[in-house]
């Protein structure tokens, strides 16, 4: 039993790696920024924050060391299922490229199958995996079809995503009640019927914060 306890730790004990070279390289940006706002970079509360920042930089973007199509060939079987696979109301945070600040909100996936189905739980994953860099929504909506589509060779993927940006939010117009929404079909969902059908499944989660 003392084991299994053991065993159980250590799967859910959380570690963190950085690059210290990165980090070191990262965090005297992050000082030489907070030295540029007039902040005394050397009074208690800030001492370690160029670190803290620099290696949340690194989380953050860590989607640039990761294989998006790896990890679904890693899961793929064959299967003669050919219906609509839907994973909706997957949780999504990225940092928009234009003001490093964060959007997030929620990405619905579907695929129809042709011959090969993957894990269910590989499908967040690539949506992290595109998520966790710098991003506009437009293009990781069609990323995440993109990789779908050239790895699994369905007859058909839907990407939906709906986020709210802090660029627009926090400066900018300030608008706080914003909601982006970005769709890309193709194959089987730009026909009309299905991509009703697609849309019809998701509606209830659209607008769900």
């Amino acid at each position: 039993m003392h084991k299994i306890k053991e065993e159980i730790e250590t799967l859910y004990q959380k570690k963190e790696i950085y690059s210290a070279e990165t980090t070191e390289k990262i965090g005297a940006a992050y000082k030489t920024i907070l030295k540029s706002i007039q902040e005394d970079v050397n009074r208690e509360g800030l001492l370690k924050t160029p670190e803290r920042a620099a290696k949340a930089m690194q989380f953050l973007t860590h989607g640039y060391q990761m294989d998006a199509a790896e990890i679904l060939k890693g899961a793929m079987f064959e299967e003669p299922f050919s219906e609509m696979i839907i994973v909706k109301d997957i949780e999504l945070y990225s940092l928009c490229e234009h003001h490093l600040l964060p959007f997030f909100g929620k990405a619905h996936i579907a695929y129809i199958p042709n011959k090969h189905i993957v894990g269910l739980s590989k499908i967040p994953r690539i949506v992290d995996v595109f998520g966790r860099r710098l991003q506009v929504q437009e293009r990781l909506t069609h990323q995440i079809l993109h990789c779908i589509k050239d790895t699994l060779n369905p007859l058909g993927v839907a990407v939906v995503i709906e986020a709210q940006h802090l660029c627009m939010m926090m400066r900018g117009v300030q608008k706080q009640n914003s909601l982006t929404t970005t769709s890309a079909f193709m194959g089987e969902f730009e026909k009309n019927q299905t991509r009703n059908e697609f849309l019809s499944l998701i509606r209830t989660g659209l607008s769900r914060r």
